[in-house]
């Protein structure tokens, strides 16, 4: 088997202030971008042969002399990123190979510290049959449905609801068909492969793989970065 990796990090993360876009915002002296490949290359039963990275436009050779000290053996590819998220995707998946690649991962920078263990769980669900997976931790606060006067609506069971996170992985030919139609309205790559009617399979997320958004973050994720090089 063999997996490709798509990295959209073209945003430039305005709740998360600073100059820099996002992906470049550094925690313990290294940017997103940097502990996200790293992350990758950790998951080594994932048997990742190359990665694709969306940056904003203008970056891309900057970007490109910045991660190539931790590619390593993969093949790494940089393309300039379009103005939504899946534009930027459908941009990267032009360059993914059409042939050898078993799963396609789609993975955001902002989610960098999503642990070995749940980036193989999810390339182990698309081999073992499922055409798309994404990790997903429980809802533990209540969810209230509001009108467009902010009014409550009801309040879903909580049992049902999960949160998902990245890295989403899919069957090459689903997400290429998938980013082929009409993608207005998405916010993940799953919700395309639902649209077209395929099962979205989940398998158990993780804490680490948190999103950073807002200033805040960046706290925790330091917090996070410091535990795992002490232990």
């Amino acid at each position: 088997m063999s997996t490709a990796a798509i990295i959209p990090a073209a945003g430039l993360g305005l709740r998360l202030g600073g100059e820099a876009p996002k992906a470049l915002r550094e925690v313990g002296g290294e940017s997103l971008l940097v502990h996200a490949l790293r992350g990758l290359r950790a998951a080594t039963a994932a048997d990742l042969a190359c990665v694709v990275i969306a940056v904003p436009p203008g970056t891309e050779q900057a970007v490109r002399e910045l991660l190539q000290p931790y590619s390593g053996p993969l093949e790494l590819l940089i393309v300039a990123g379009g103005a939504e998220r899946t534009d930027s995707v459908r941009l990267a998946l032009e360059l993914v190979p059409a042939e050898g690649i078993d799963c396609v991962l789609v993975h955001d920078a902002a989610r960098s510290f999503a642990p070995p263990d749940l980036i193989e769980r999810v390339v182990a669900a698309v081999i073992g049959g499922a055409p798309a997976v994404v990790p997903a931790i429980p809802v533990t606060d209540t969810i209230k449905r509001v009108d467009a006067g902010g009014l409550v609506v009801d309040t879903p069971d909580r049992s049902t609801l999960v949160a998902v996170q990245t890295p989403q992985g899919f069957e090459p030919g689903l997400l290429r068909k998938a980013h082929s139609g009409d993608t207005g309205g998405a916010t993940d790559d799953a919700m395309l492969c639902e649209r077209l009617g395929v099962p979205v399979l989940t398998v158990a997320g993780s804490q680490d793989a948190f999103k950073v958004t807002r200033p805040r973050d960046l706290i925790l994720a330091e917090a996070i970065l410091a535990e795992r090089r002490s232990s």
